[in-house]
């Protein structure tokens, strides 16, 4: 299976609006590299904005990470996320399938 680098976006705070400590996060860190081998964690500085079916407006600050991995892993990864952070929802978009390992 063909690889390429992916981004997904962790949330920073429950539905309830509490931050989610660094332990935590420290929980998805090592089973994401336990599966795909490593991350890249970038700060936390995008803000996303978006609307439930019941119009309720959520925002919150998002850490996005970026993974070299399968669409495969990437799914089992969106997944993972989703139970674990109790998400409705998971974004994650393919950056480049164009992707060179200089050695």
């Amino acid at each position: 299976m063909e690889k390429a680098i992916w981004e997904l976006l962790v949330p920073t705070v429950s539905n309830e609006g509490k931050p989610f400590k660094t332990r935590f996060h420290k929980v998805w860190d090592t089973k994401v590299r336990e599966l795909v081998g490593g991350l890249t964690i970038m700060q936390p500085n995008m803000k996303g904005e978006w609307m439930s079916p019941e119009g309720e407006i959520f925002a919150e600050r998002m850490i996005p990470v970026r993974l070299y991995c399968t669409a495969k892993q990437m799914i089992i990864i969106a997944g993972f996320t989703k139970g674990l952070y109790d998400q409705e929802a998971i974004m994650y978009y393919q950056i480049s399938n164009n992707v060179l390992i200089y050695k």
